[in-house]
């Protein structure tokens, strides 16, 4: 029976529970949801299968991230506090999501992150809450100790290859006051240190190779790509049903238990919205019959904005110099498809650091990307010398956006406003980023390594003029969340136990429950989620 047969057989079918969005934490619901042999999931995704080979080959991002095959390749509206650029959103569209194109690299927050969830409201969310569910996920390389686990499904893994830049990195750092630190998921974040990635003897580890593929044999799980959720149907207040498309034809699967939502900051509220969830105004706007006033979804929008400086380097070893040349390109991607190993395996970022740069800051308020490869956001490709970047961004932004609907079809993207850059303490902290990287560049060995600052540039040089760069050059590191917020105020979309609020049968399950972003990368905040919503989910079966 091929997928729409299946698929036809399904239309108008009873599962105990539906999940919306086969991305970090749809897949992680699926495995764990079915894990029991006994209850009924429909795994419904967007998307097509994972069986790209960009996908698996870790390097691959940077094919992947602009491939309109596996990523939604959304767009923001234009900026205001941007001079009205256009933000470039890539979101994976495809077994996994963006587990399966971001830049792979492992990185949980700070243990103040969740404190501060807990504050706002959301018991059971503290970091000793959620730390067992981080511990749980997690097949740690350096085994287990009281932060990290050992035999969970996702594999976390030091780096193969050690570009000598990076050592000169930290060394730098080091020559800042900033303290070594081989941990960023340990006891502290603040220092400079290499980055662990999700990657399984030289192949990305998805939430889909993770967790997904080793649980689709079992016959009370099914998985349906290619099917774009439309609407959540409603008798009453309670979420009984999902109508999705395939192959152009509407069908709707039917849930005894629960739906879940983890389609992603950008769809599930979206979703909510086109089923009468949201703010009766705007969805009086677009024709759209109520369900439930519940004003907070889609607003609350937070990322990680901020910019790059590179810069020309005096030796032959950066991922530039590999990719302009043939005879080297080739030699890599044999060493990957022999060993596994070389510079193909590596994540987007192989060190990084976390500082306080502003006097008020308790913690750590930037972060650095550091990456052994330099050109434009995404699509502009790397430059034609070799080179290397950093990218900084403020970790804890406090620019809020929104995502509005566009129209009543599910098949338009929303209107993505994010307001980046609106806050006086972004640009401060990304100011004081920058002028701090240029410190560490001028430091040895760091210093060693440059020939001369590519970008901005020796004469961008006031505060002003630094922040005007990074207004007119900065990008995102689409760590999008905050639509869905968990919370108890009036704005809040969920509780903290992820069900909507107002209505039955219906919870959110994804990066969009966050009610503030975590310092970090986020792609293992919103497994963590998924783990937790299972243990939630199956407590109340």
């Amino acid at each position: 029976m091929d997928e729409w047969e299946k698929c036809s057989v399904l239309d108008g079918h009873t599962f105990d529970y539906i999940i919306v969005g086969a991305g970090s934490a749809g897949c992680v619901l699926a495995a764990r949801l079915s894990e029991d042999g006994k209850s009924s999931v429909l795994l419904l995704e967007a998307g097509g299968k994972d069986s790209s080979f960009w996908i698996h080959i870790p390097v691959g991002y940077g094919k992947t991230i602009t491939d309109p095959r596996v990523n939604w390749k959304f767009e923001t509206e234009p900026n205001p506090a941007l001079d009205g650029r256009r933000i470039y959103w890539p979101r994976g569209k495809v077994l996994g999501g963006s587990s399966s194109i971001n830049g792979l690299i492992y990185m949980r927050g700070q243990a103040e992150d969740y404190e501060h969830w807990r504050q706002l409201g959301n018991s059971g969310w503290s970091y000793d809450d959620v730390l067992p569910y981080f511990r749980r996920a997690e097949d740690q390389e350096n085994g287990a100790d009281r932060y990290h686990g050992k035999g969970g499904p996702l594999s976390v893994t030091n780096l193969t290859e050690r570009n000598p830049l990076c050592d000169a990195f930290i060394d730098a750092a080091g020559a800042q006051g900033i303290p070594r630190n081989d941990d960023f998921n340990g006891a502290a974040q603040e220092g400079a240190g290499y980055f662990q990635a999700t990657v399984k003897r030289g192949r990305r580890a998805s939430a889909a190779t993770a967790y997904l593929k080793r649980a689709m044999s079992r016959k009370n799980l099914t998985v349906v790509t290619e099917a774009h959720a439309e609407r959540i149907l409603f008798e009453g207040k309670r979420a009984t049903a999902v109508q999705f498309r395939k192959e152009g034809a509407s069908l709707r699967a039917t849930a005894g238990r629960e739906i879940i939502l983890a389609a992603g900051s950008v769809k599930s509220p979206q979703l909510l919205m086109l089923s009468g969830v949201g703010d009766t105004g705007q969805l009086a706007e677009h024709g759209l019959e109520a369900v439930h006033h519940l004003p907070g979804v889609g607003q609350n929008l937070q990322d990680h904005y901020g910019g790059q400086i590179t810069w020309k380097c005096n030796r032959p070893i950066t991922m530039n110099d590999v990719m302009m040349s043939r005879f080297r390109q080739m030699k890599a991607g044999l060493r990957w498809l022999l060993t596994r190993s070389g510079p193909l395996s590596v994540p987007a970022g192989q060190a990084g650091l976390f500082a306080k740069v502003l006097p008020e800051s308790a913690s750590p308020d930037l972060q650095f990307l550091f990456q052994t490869f330099s050109g434009g956001y995404y699509e502009d490709g790397l430059f034609k010398f070799s080179g290397f970047a950093n990218f900084l961004c403020p970790v804890r932004p406090q620019s809020r956006g929104e995502i509005r609907l566009r129209s009543a079809r599910a098949d338009d993207m929303p209107k993505l406003l994010p307001n980046y850059f609106s806050d006086e303490r972004d640009r401060r902290i990304a100011v004081e980023g920058l002028k701090l990287a240029r410190r560490m560049a001028r430091s040895k060995p760091l210093a060693d390594f440059i020939i001369e600052e590519h970008l901005p540039g020796p004469d961008t040089a006031t505060d002003a003029e630094i922040e005007r760069y990074l207004t007119q050059n900065g990008g995102c590191v689409s760590h999008q969340v905050g639509t869905c917020k968990m919370g108890t105020d009036a704005m809040a979309v969920v509780d903290p136990e992820l069900k909507v609020h107002g209505v039955d049968g219906l919870r959110v399950a994804d990066a969009s429950i966050m009610p503030t972003l975590v310092s970090g990368n986020t792609n293992a905040a919103t497994i963590m989620i998924g783990e937790k919503a299972a243990d939630m989910i199956r407590r109340a079966a």
